[in-house]
């Protein structure tokens, strides 16, 4: 690690490393679906639906239209109109709620700590017109000098262009940025494939993952060194 350039800034993926749903996907699903005259939908059911949907996912692009159909997987026998032409626009709104979501505890005190050694820090996400409301209704958007969503680029990770994008926006050469991200196909080889340093977050009790870190508190040890 010491033969790595010297980390001058750090970027952020946001889903799943900042914030996650929150109880999960599948109780806010079903709890829109419920106002809907769905009652009683199982969000274990949901979330077992949603990530089958998730992994079977090809050439995502975060659009509203690719969430209604996400979402329409995910309801697929269980409800008899397709929530798309239902009751998508309530679970897509719910979505833009901070009440939807939970900051990770180990998120802020990180946060605070690299805004403290005057660290440019910015998010690079793959995510849609939501994102930046939301982060401005949690108070995360004051951390960040640049913001770079995928729907604003026209390029989601891993295109080398959204790294790019954010390393033009804060004058820091690619080598010299580390990118934290949740996602090994987006984040790391991503972040990699335009030069960026890159670390994986994976908070899982035993996993394998060689390179990883458990918490983002982790993050000190890496952009410390010498």
């Amino acid at each position: 690690m010491s033969s790595l350039p010297k980390i001058q800034a750090v970027t952020f993926d946001v889903g799943g490393t900042l914030i996650e749903p929150w109880p999960s996907v599948g109780h806010i699903y079903a709890e829109v679906a419920s106002r809907h005259g769905l009652p009683n939908l199982s969000p274990e059911r949901l979330n077992k639906n949603f990530a089958a949907a998730w992994r079977n996912r090809k050439n995502f692009q975060h659009t509203r239209e690719a969430w209604a159909g996400l979402v329409d997987q995910t309801f697929a026998g269980l409800c008899r109109q397709q929530p798309s032409r239902t009751f998508f626009s309530g679970i897509y709104a719910r979505f833009a709620q901070a009440d939807a979501w939970r900051i990770y505890d180990d998120a802020l005190p990180t946060l605070d700590l690299l805004a403290s050694q005057d660290l440019p820090l910015a998010v690079i996400s793959n995510w849609d017109e939501r994102l930046r409301p939301l982060l401005e209704q949690f108070r995360l958007d004051r951390y960040f000098d640049t913001i770079i969503v995928s729907c604003e680029v026209g390029f989601p990770k891993p295109s080398p262009v959204i790294f790019e994008q954010a390393s033009k926006n804060m004058g820091v050469a690619p080598a010299h940025i580390l990118h934290v991200g949740d996602s090994v196909a987006e984040d790391v080889v991503g972040a990699k494939a335009a030069n960026f340093q890159a670390v994986l977050v994976d908070r899982r009790a035993g996993s394998q993952i060689a390179g990883r870190v458990l918490s983002l508190r982790d993050l000190e040890s890496l952009i410390s060194r010498p």
